[in-house]
């Protein structure tokens, strides 16, 4: 699979690095992704997502059945 959040959707970000001689070389902004596991207490069933640093922000925020639910309605988990 791709390093995309399956929460959020963020991916990886492209840019230069930039010399002291302002020589441009391209270079990747990658996102801090964690593979993590969540416990669906309805379902008393454990899902394993990757998730950004911001997505654990998400799910603290909302709830993780929100969260899921809306990462579905927005196409980023495929279920």
């Amino acid at each position: 699979m791709s390093r995309i959040c399956q929460i959020t959707g963020k991916r990886a970000m492209v840019g230069n690095h930039v010399s002291h001689a302002n020589n441009k070389t391209k270079r990747r902004f990658e996102i801090n992704l964690l593979e993590k596991k969540f416990y669906l207490p309805e379902t008393e069933e454990s899902v394993t997502l990757k998730v950004s640093a911001h997505g654990l922000r998400v799910i603290n925020k909302i709830g993780i059945e929100e969260a899921i639910e809306r990462a579905k309605r927005n196409g980023f988990i495929k279920k």
